[in-house]
């Protein structure tokens, strides 16, 4: 058999299709196998650049992979589909891999261990508790207007509203029973949330450059954590520009005939991530406003005087990015005493 240079595999639960070229970039290999086949085949390949699209379960595959001498990268799906020549089958997502994977300028993603994986888990774990509470408050909330309860706002209003409809004879009994076991499931879900914050709080201070993160302003411990945990690696990126680029935290580009026209922010990245930076900027933001910052920022203030408070925050996050890749690439510990404006020193 002549010798395979690089393989593309595209990947599913049970079935995994292969494309592979020799030196002269010929088709030799175009092979589907299940997955205990595709173990036994690449522990008997020699050593070969492998290519899989980046996904939940590619980093697994990759490190395993690897353990057998080959080189594995990891490609984002939304590079591997332009090199998609005609059609969606599994073939023509492998070509596509194996094409891609020989560009010079392609970006690969790092393969995560197993204790990153771990790390992000416990993110995940987090963000699911926080939208199960949303909706249990929500639902408890509905089912107590419509029998005239209205409770004030804020997450910890909800035990006084439940108090309230103990209490109010004007609720059916059938109704008290079901809220009762709502409050219950509540009182869990906060358990539960309180337990998971708490670990990642302790992975937090385990994290010395978690640590340093944390110092700038509307970052805190979870946002600190998060840009930790998920960020490929500070190095892959040009500039803090680019970092903020890959979050989404950057206008689109629609320029064309020498005309520069943006529109809104690509959204691309990580949805979480990019939202807790916008709520740390949302929240940096409102001190400023309401002048309990510890000190003034000119440069917000004359953003608001031009521009709406969501498209500051959004900016003022842009920047949060951007000084936390500094921080991270170099090491450096956020100065705030050193400037008035919200610059983002480092030294």
């Amino acid at each position: 058999m002549e010798r395979i240079i690089r393989i593309g595999i595209d990947t599913s639960k049970h079935v995994f299709q292969l494309h592979g070229v020799n030196a002269a970039e010929e088709p030799i290999l175009r092979k589907k196998l299940r997955r205990s086949e595709m173990i036994s085949f690449f522990e008997k390949l020699q050593p070969t650049a492998i290519a899989i699209e980046a996904c939940g379960a590619a980093h697994h595959l990759a490190r395993l992979l690897a353990s057998y001498g080959h080189g594995v990268r990891l490609i984002a799906p939304q590079l591997v589909k332009p090199y998609v020549k005609r059609g969606k089958n599994d073939a023509a997502d492998a070509e596509a891999l194996c094409e891609a994977m020989s560009r010079p300028t392609m970006r690969f993603v790092p393969v995560k261990t197993a204790e990153q994986q771990a790390a992000l888990m416990l993110v995940g774990v987090r963000e699911r508790l926080v939208r199960q509470r949303t909706q249990l408050a929500n639902a408890i909330r509905g089912y107590a207007a419509e029998f005239g309860l209205v409770g004030a706002k804020g997450l910890c209003k909800i035990n006084l509203l439940m108090e309230r409809i103990e209490t109010d004879e004007t609720v059916p009994a059938l109704a008290r029973e079901l809220f009762a076991g709502q409050a219950v499931e509540f009182r869990q879900v906060e358990e539960r949330l309180s337990e998971i914050e708490a670990r990642l709080t302790e992975w937090h201070r385990a994290n010395e450059c978690s640590r340093r993160l944390a110092q700038i302003p509307g970052v805190g411990p979870i946002g600190a954590s998060l840009l930790m945990m998920k960020t490929p690696a500070p190095e892959l990126f040009a500039s803090g520009r680019h970092f903020a680029a890959w979050m989404g935290l950057t206008p689109k580009d629609h320029s064309t005939g020498g005309k520069i026209r943006l529109g809104t922010i690509t959204r691309a990245g990580d949805e979480i991530l990019r939202s807790v930076l916008v709520a740390g900027a949302t929240a940096l933001l409102r001190h400023v406003r309401e002048g309990r910052g510890k000190s003034t920022s000119l440069w917000i203030l004359e953003m608001l005087k031009r521009k709406p408070p969501k498209l500051v925050a959004v900016a003022i996050a842009n920047k949060i990015a951007r000084i936390a890749w500094k921080l991270m690439i170099t090491g450096e510990r956020y100065k705030s005493a050193a400037a008035p404006e919200f610059a983002g020193t480092a030294g």
